[in-house]
């Protein structure tokens, strides 16, 4: 397979991470107001829990970061938010949901960084 054919496979696979990130946001939001016993506090977790996301991937994993951290930390904070948007499905009782996030994460991860250096040379 020459880099030209990899290529539609690698837009694909960043288009899937992008709709992955926004998955994980959503999830961490409907988590946060799904675990609060009051309104205030249901805000708090909804509204701040994925802005907390936001600021950690704007700040070190988006293609664009301020900082650009060593692949181990960017993999370490992609590691956080987007796990942690199959844990907050797994928090508010959709276990099977969250195991097949959790694969697609892992799946679109792994195809991101063995296509990355192919396309880098």
């Amino acid at each position: 397979m020459t880099l030209i054919d990899r290529r539609p496979w690698y837009a694909a696979n960043e288009l899937l991470a992008f709709l992955l990130e926004l998955a994980a946001l959503a999830c961490l939001s409907w988590w946060g107001f799904s675990v609060a016993h009051d309104e205030a506090t249901g805000v708090l977790l909804g509204v701040g829990t994925p802005l907390v996301a936001i600021v950690l991937w704007s700040l070190f994993a988006a293609p664009k970061a301020r900082w650009r951290p060593r692949l181990s930390l960017v993999l370490v904070v992609k590691a956080v938010v987007l796990g942690g948007g199959a844990a907050a499905v797994y928090g508010v009782g959709e276990h099977v949901a969250a195991m097949v996030m959790a694969v697609v994460v892992i799946a679109n991860t792994a195809v991101a960084e063995v296509f990355r250096p192919a396309l880098a040379t």
